[in-house]
């Protein structure tokens, strides 16, 4: 079974920031079916011009309170956006006589972010490994923070240094703040290689009752295993009329097949051979696994009664300062990839993705971390000393802020954006596909 997405073909509605890598974004209008009740995935994805039959056995359904008249409905998948289970859509908002869609409300305005980070604090899906994800992160961060205080505060105020303030207390929250780190880069992992392999428009279409011709989009159909609540990842939820199971690579693995796998710890080298290595977001969490699992090593020698037995300068430096830099250089990469994931080309910053953000946060996280084992080389000179707690200070308020916003859009899984996206063109003069 051949999923679009996979493809490594750009042009078109299919871009990406490096043309070596597979494509990161498809863009594609929908077709518009009059008179049909329920349109499938399948013909969702049709590029004709709508001539696909489609189930009619549902009646139509009366029209909501706060819906809007939309002209055109654009499609926006992001590779990202797959993994975290999320199905975005552009909308051109349009006057009575040109209206084909309702819609529900866009998404990025004000009163739609304060009510997404009210449900950050009200909502807990803990069967979404990428809610897991964002929230292990998040902890972490805070922990980090804490560590920061701990590391830095008596070197810029030492009145409020307490004993054993940077050796114990500094220590051990750096352990804690590591391993909490390498469990959430392990999810991630997890998260990407269990991504969801058939396309998943996640949106059902129907007729609106009080008017013939006008058709509703809502929330329903997703077939990935986020809102699964019996398993982590793997397997998605039943929909009537489409498999519960992602699709193996292999054209042999039918969605039917009792081949087709419900979720993996590692992928096949086929498969990493074939599509993997070609992923932007695989690398980004491969590096980001990497880059944790080495920066592990310098939190377990941070623990007193470890780090006070490397007595010389190059125990020190290859025991605690080399993997920070190593692990740091791991976060700088996955937070690049990150962000130039959800960009169109490497070069043109995506601002109103939030996925861009989370990346551009990360970035600068990672500096400031490689920054800080950096620095520590020159451990005899109290400037560097200073500077590098200092940057650990900044760069875990980089994580926090990164892993916050990760938190939100891990909640905000059917975004509906006005027109404008980071292309700078409209859905409306977008050309259909």
């Amino acid at each position: 079974m051949q999923v679009p997405h996979f493809t490594g073909q750009h042009g078109g509605d299919a871009n990406g920031p490096f043309s070596f890598l597979n494509p990161t974004t498809r863009r594609y209008r929908l077709p518009f079916h009059k008179q049909s009740n329920q349109a499938s995935q399948d013909d969702l994805l049709n590029k004709g011009s709508g001539n696909r039959e489609v189930d009619e056995s549902q009646a139509p359904t009366p029209k909501k309170r706060n819906e809007i008249r939309v002209g055109d409905v654009e499609r926006l998948f992001r590779t990202r956006d797959n993994r975290k289970g999320r199905h975005q859509i552009s909308i051109s908002p349009s006057i009575h006589q040109d209206a084909q869609y309702l819609t529900p409300p866009p998404t990025n305005t004000l009163l739609a972010t304060l009510h997404g980070i009210i449900r950050m604090f009200t909502v807990f899906p803990y069967w979404d490994v990428s809610y897991l994800v964002a929230l292990i992160f998040t902890i972490g961060s805070v922990d980090w923070c804490v560590n920061a205080f701990f590391v830095w505060l008596p070197l810029q105020m030492p009145s409020s240094e307490f004993p054993g303030e940077i050796a114990n207390a500094g220590g051990i929250s750096a352990f804690v703040g590591a391993t909490i780190f390498e469990m959430g880069s392990v999810l991630l992992m997890i998260e990407a290689v269990n991504e969801n392999r058939a396309d998943c428009f996640g949106w059902a279409v129907e007729e609106v009752l009080e008017e013939s011709g006008l058709r509703r989009l809502r929330p329903d159909g997703c077939v990935h295993h986020h809102g699964n609540k019996k398993n982590l990842v793997g397997k998605g939820k039943a929909v009537d009329g489409k498999p519960p199971l992602d699709v193996e690579m292999a054209p042999k693995d039918e969605p039917n097949s009792k081949s087709a796998r419900t979720w993996t710890w590692l992928p096949t080298w086929h498969e990493l051979r074939t599509h993997y290595f070609k992923e932007v977001g695989f690398l980004a969490c491969l590096s980001q696994m990497t880059g944790a699992t080495i920066f592990w090593l310098s939190g377990f020698t941070a623990l007193p009664s470890i780090y006070s037995r490397l007595t010389s300068t190059a125990a020190q430096n290859g025991a605690y300062w080399l993997p920070q830099v190593l692990g740091g250089t791991g976060f700088i990469i996955s937070g690049f990839l990150f962000m130039v994931e959800t960009q169109q080309k490497w070069y043109l910053p995506a601002p109103k993705v939030l996925g861009w953000h989370i990346g551009v946060w990360n970035l600068i996280g990672g500096i400031g971390f490689t920054l800080c084992g950096a620095l520590g080389f020159a451990a005899s000179n109290s400037g560097c000393v200073y500077q590098g707690s200092l940057a650990t200070f900044w760069g875990s308020w980089c994580f926090l802020v990164g892993s916050v916003i990760q938190w939100y859009e891990s909640l905000d899984k059917h975004p509906v954006n006005v027109g404008v996206e980071e292309g700078g063109g409209r859905v409306s003069d977008t050309q259909p596909v």
